[in-house]
């Protein structure tokens, strides 16, 4: 229930401080230009800003690293949709129909989609933050090392499986990105894999190999095309078409609300966030569809899976920084920064002591969404332009500004060298059929699944039995593991099952 002495205290400050509503707009802005930028993702952005709200009072802070937070979570979907590389790690599955729907001249269609889906999921998911912000951070807590473990393995086994019919390649694709996620030094001081090559000590840079294997890898499939879209006339942005992609969200409701959902309840597990989110909706959805086989050649329901589960995702990581304190992911992190700048801690007294600021977050939140739809349609009209400008000029920029941001985020030669690297893994696996994807799943959820292995070990005892099945939830994530799993096998079972059945 609603505390309505706090809605009111919300109310008043909202209407009290001009400064949270003139942080906003330059906020969306920033956030939509560095989620847009490969390997610049919108917790760069954040982190970069962070010393401005020094100079702001509490709530203008707040909001300002908020608007970066949501305007970064639409923005990498414009150059996933554009040219299939994703922005950020959170945009990875709007890459696998948004931008076949671009190569079919339908990228006007699919950016309104991806931009009505984010905004959808924004207002949804802080509508479930405002009344589940108490009760689900309690039940956050309670996830230990052995929920967190089948939690990660859960969505990799969800992400192998579309890799298309057969299922080896993409548990292959995933296991291999999973040893490559452990090369390094672990949390118990084992070296494994840096072949006596010093920045591997800390691990294989995961933006720069992502970064490879999407983008570089990508563009190489490009060479010899003169444009992304070969129909001169379809390459110009037209509203009207926009328009039509923001109406076709409201055709399939249910897949909007799942994966608005999904990115909550995934957003609110710290550690995992809206890199995984997105990922599980769109497989959720590409497996409950009549026609899967549809998915990866230009579904827009595959689009609207991921990018609302993207967006929502932001209000599932609120929940854990409000009601506990901690991080959900790197955006939120930024945030508790901020709070600490402002001697502020997250946590369950700060819900109890200001319910009233707490509030005044989620409904900053909801005004920031919809000034996204004007912000995002504003931004399009530039943005949109990249297809019509000849791939001899666009791959070398687009090249450049990978290597830059690559070096970005290492600070050295190894961000350079991962890039390139990555790229020619990504194009060999894109060239034998190797799910790309599931590789950097693996990657990214490769430290998280070691070090929860290791604490689930510990506690266990050495892994007993009886352990797991004192944890009712540790084993309804094991049931989904198996069930993922299987589903394929059942599914091609029932099909010719069908068959043999129509035919007789």
């Amino acid at each position: 229930m609603l505390d309505s002495s706090a809605f009111l205290g919300a109310m008043s400050l909202l209407g009290s401080d001009i400064n949270i509503w003139l942080v906003i707009i330059p906020g969306l802005l920033i956030g939509l230009i560095a989620g847009s930028i490969a390997g610049v993702s919108n917790t760069m952005a954040m982190a970069i800003c962070l010393p401005l709200t020094l100079y702001m009072d509490f709530l203008p802070a707040v909001m300002f690293l908020t608007a970066i937070f949501t305007g970064g979570g639409y923005g990498g979907a414009v150059t996933s949709i554009l040219m299939g590389i994703p922005g950020t790690t959170s945009s990875v599955a709007t890459t696998f129909d948004g931008y076949p729907m671009a190569r079919k001249g339908l990228h006007n269609e699919a950016l309104g989609l991806a931009l009505m889906s984010s905004v959808l999921g924004v207002l949804v998911g802080y509508i479930i933050l405002l009344f589940v912000v108490a009760p689900l951070g309690n039940w956050v807590i309670r996830l230990g090392p052995a929920e967190m473990l089948l939690v990660a393995l859960w969505g990799l086994t969800m992400i192998a499986a579309l890799g298309g019919k057969r299922l080896s390649r993409g548990l292959i694709a995933g296991g291999f990105g999973l040893l490559l996620g452990t090369v390094g030094m672990n949390t118990s001081g084992y070296v494994r894999g840096t072949m006596d090559i010093p920045f591997l000590l800390d691990g294989i840079p995961v933006v720069p190999a992502m970064m490879g294997m999407f983008a570089a890898s990508q563009l190489f499939t490009l060479v010899g095309s003169q444009f992304l879209i070969k129909d001169k006339a379809a390459r110009r942005a037209d509203y009207r078409r926009v328009l039509s992609g923001f109406l076709s969200v409201l055709r399939y409701p249910f897949f909007q609300l799942r994966g608005t959902l999904i990115g909550v309840f995934v957003g609110a597990i710290p550690g995992v966030g809206s890199s995984v989110g997105n990922l599980i909706a769109y497989a959720q959805a590409k497996r409950t569809d009549k026609d899967p086989d549809s998915y990866g050649k230009g579904n827009p329901k595959g689009v609207m899976a991921a990018e609302s589960a993207n967006s929502s995702s932001e209000g599932g990581s609120m929940v854990t920084m409000l009601a506990l304190g901690l991080p959900g992911g790197g955006g939120t992190a930024m945030l508790l920064a901020a709070f600490a700048m402002h001697n502020v801690t997250g946590g369950p007294q700060f819900i109890n002591q200001n319910m009233d600021i707490v509030y005044t977050i989620i409904f900053g939140n909801f005004i920031q969404a919809a000034l996204l739809l004007i912000v995002g349609l504003g931004f399009l009209a530039v943005a949109g332009n990249i297809v019509r400008v000849p791939l001899t000029i666009l791959i070398p920029s687009v090249l450049i500004l990978a290597l830059i941001g690559s070096f970005a985020v290492t600070g050295d030669h190894a961000g350079p060298i991962t890039l390139f690297v990555f790229a020619g893994l990504g194009w060999l696996m894109k060239r034998y059929g190797y799910p790309v994807a599931a590789c950097v799943v693996g990657l990214l959820l490769g430290r998280m699944v070691e070090s929860e292995l290791i604490r689930t070990w510990q506690i266990s005892g050495g892994g007993e039995l009886a352990f797991f099945l004192g944890r009712p939830v540790a084993m309804a994530f094991a049931i989904l593991l198996v069930l993922s799993l299987l589903q394929p096998l059942i599914m091609r079972k029932f099909t010719a099952w069908r068959t043999r059945n129509r035919s007789a």
